[in-house]
């Protein structure tokens, strides 16, 4: 399994997909908290705080995460590799683990620059240190395990298909679906008494609890039940290979 994984990881690299999405990420938020004018810039914003981080990043991933998922099995069964790597000494859980793995490192070697936002917040607070740190944490852990969803979502789309456009477009779709559509029903006020229920149906809503620094074990429950779920229906697709 370790091999896959560093296998995946070289491929990132060598087919500059990896780089291309931090950069591309690093870019999009640097430029709308630091240079352009927005309800996003820090320096125009006039309080200590990472907010406009959180709120940007999610729809930043959403897009950027099934660029990078969308060739873990659509190129494989594109190919034809898929039958000869489910042939390997490799259980059809070791080979989705090491790819799921590949791709979450890849979200969290873009997330871990963004330290250096953290830290010129720091010292332009007044005074210096005057932010919410348990709040930005709490943000960061929502932030991954989010994207980590959007991972496990972004696989299970790429394994149904040999086409990577499809997946891509598959997978965005199911991400945006299950981030905002759950909160737009709650908005409408549409279930009475289960509007609730409805809306934390939808990652919005926990992770816009966890980015108050309340680090819920419900929302993090949530996430790596809906982790779990995709990798569990990306299993029994490979598995329906071999019926």
């Amino acid at each position: 399994m370790f091999a896959l994984y560093k296998k995946e990881i070289s491929n990132f690299v060598s087919s500059l997909i990896g780089i291309m999405v931090i950069v591309v990420f690093l870019l999009i938020t640097g430029l709308f908290l630091w240079v352009f004018k927005s309800d996003f810039n820090l320096l125009s914003y006039g309080y200590a705080n990472l907010d406009g981080l959180f709120i940007l990043a999610p729809w930043v991933f959403l897009f950027l995460v099934p660029a990078v998922t969308m060739r873990s099995f659509a190129e494989e069964n594109r190919t034809g590799t898929i039958e000869m790597l489910l042939t390997k000494p490799l259980s059809d859980w070791q080979i989705i683990f090491a790819k799921f793995l590949a791709s979450v490192t890849l979200v969290l070697l873009a997330l871990i620059p963004t330290a250096v936002y953290y830290f010129s917040v720091y010292r332009l607070g007044l005074p210096m240190g005057n932010l919410d740190s348990g709040g930005i944490l709490g943000s960061y852990i929502g932030l991954f395990l989010l994207s980590s969803s959007f991972v496990a979502i972004g696989i299970f789309s790429s394994s149904i298909t040999n086409n990577q456009i499809l997946a891509f477009i598959l997978s965005v779709f199911l991400c945006g679906f299950i981030y905002i559509a759950f909160e737009f029903l709650f908005s409408l006020s549409l279930f009475g008494s289960i509007d609730l229920f409805i809306q934390r149906l939808g990652m919005s809503a926990h992770y816009s609890s966890i980015s108050r620094g309340v680090v819920d074990t419900r929302d993090i429950l949530y996430f790596l039940s809906v982790i779990a779920l995709f990798l569990s229906m990306t299993k029994l697709v490979l598995a329906s290979r071999k019926w």
